[in-house]
């Protein structure tokens, strides 16, 4: 076991927040970027507090509230030591051979060559003659009040959200709203055990939550923790609705802890065998927050998501928006605004529906010989569980085909070992690529 009691060991004790909280955050960093391996046992809380000039208690309150978040393990006589985690995932492999990808069917991406060119030419022009002229100025922070009223009519009907347009902030994505939450939210925030790395890492600490057929177990969400982020009508990348009782259980416990749900509706217009399941926002609209996005549905290159927040919540969500919105264009906040209002969103996202799960059920032909297929209910991907996980990827990389493990989605602190491969049947270049696929399952299987 390595030890750096008698080493000098460089921790950054600047930034805002209290030396508590910067001495906790430079010492989560240390063990997160693998500066402090696995296995490293941290000098004594006296020694270290001696060395950086500071007080044992706060070093022993650091420790304690690293052990609490699984960074650091405590016993009597072995000191403080580096938790053993789970490895990260190894670089993509498409770094290694990138120029062999000819298709890309990796996470959950949409055709985007069936993005509605004319009907969104068509709200265009209509949302530009309609405009105001003061909607040529700086805009409003908090989104266009056009799209903020049709996105508030749109969820209530569609999604079942209880919101009204003064409860909707517009941003430019899921990360943006990420960030902004990562500010105002204590760490760590719990999160299920799989689940976008990237979305992960935008928290300044987070805890897992297991997550197994019936989505994540919000029946173990912890009293000392005040967040979680789930997503519950159709779980990523597992795929299937959280269960009833889990819906439940989550609103409990956000009301018992005056807690906050996250709710990520990442893809819930796209359900095929199973009626559509509502957000869970409507159970307590002051103790969840909606999180949705264009993305899935029109095109990520939009960038324009929206956020449905308790009303505790909207002034210190505005707050750390600039005076001037940078980022998401008034035009496009107008044109998706007609667009929902003249029908042309539900007509677009019926037509994909249907064209999905299409492409879905030619993928469980196709591969039903050789794996079992999960998660399919709702969605672009598909799940398939095989114990050769690392072997289909890099046969079907060779083949020019890259698709994703599923280890690759799993939390860093997660001990749970499920192996699989996550396809999305959603790019363009699926239906060109299934065959090939269904060979490298036929030679790996």
């Amino acid at each position: 076991m390595e030890s750096w009691a008698n080493l000098d060991f460089h921790l950054d004790l600047s930034g805002p927040g209290g030396l508590r909280h910067r001495l906790t955050a430079s010492l989560r960093e240390a063990v997160r970027s693998a500066r402090l391996p696995p296995g490293t046992r941290l000098p004594a809380s006296r020694s270290l507090a001696a060395d950086l000039g500071i007080a044992r208690n706060t070093v022993a309150e650091a420790y304690a509230e690293l052990v609490a978040e699984g960074w650091l393990t405590a016993r009597q006589g072995s000191g403080t030591v580096v938790a053993q985690r789970v490895a990260p995932p190894p670089p993509k492999m498409r770094r290694i051979i990138d120029s062999a990808v000819q298709f890309d069917l990796t996470e959950s991406a949409p055709d985007v060559t069936e993005f509605p060119r004319t009907e969104w030419v068509r709200s265009t022009r209509r949302a530009l003659m309609a405009a105001p002229a003061e909607a040529f100025g700086p805009g409003d922070p908090q989104g266009r009040i056009e799209l903020r009223t049709a996105l508030a009519e749109y969820l209530a009907r569609a999604r079942g959200v209880r919101a009204d347009p003064e409860r909707i902030v517009v941003c430019s994505g899921f990360a943006d709203a990420i960030r902004m939450f990562n500010r105002i939210l204590k760490p760590p925030v719990v999160v299920e055990e799989y689940g976008l790395r990237f979305h992960q890492a935008l928290w300044t600490a987070t805890q897992p939550l297991p997550v197994d057929e019936h989505g994540a177990n919000t029946e173990q969400l912890p009293d000392d923790r005040r967040a979680v982020v789930l997503t519950p009508a159709h779980q990523f990348p597992l795929g299937g609705p959280l269960h009833p009782r889990r819906r439940a259980a989550a609103v409990e416990w956000a009301r018992r802890v005056d807690g906050l749900v996250l709710e990520d509706d990442y893809d819930g217009e796209f359900r095929y065998d199973r009626q559509p399941v509502g957000a869970v926002q409507g159970l307590d609209p002051e103790h969840v927050a909606y999180l949705g996005t264009s993305s899935k549905a029109l095109s990520p290159a939009l960038r324009i998501a929206w956020m449905v927040l308790p009303d505790r919540y909207v002034d210190r969500v505005l707050a750390l928006k600039t005076d001037r919105e940078q980022y998401i264009s008034m035009l496009d906040q107008l044109t998706l605004a007609d667009f929902l209002e003249s029908g042309g969103y539900d007509s677009h996202v019926r037509r994909m529906r249907l064209k999905y799960q299409r492409r879905r059920d030619r993928l469980v032909e196709a591969v039903s010989p050789y794996v079992e297929v999960s998660g399919i209910a709702a969605g672009m991907h598909a799940v398939l569980d095989t114990p050769h996980e690392e072997a289909i990827v890099r046969a079907a990389l060779e083949r020019g085909i890259e698709v994703s493990p599923l280890s690759w989605f799993r939390h860093e602190l997660s001990d749970d070992d499920r192996t699989g491969v996550v396809i999305s049947f959603g790019p363009p270049a699926f239906p060109r690529a299934l065959p090939l696929f269904t060979e490298v399952l036929a030679a790996c299987c």
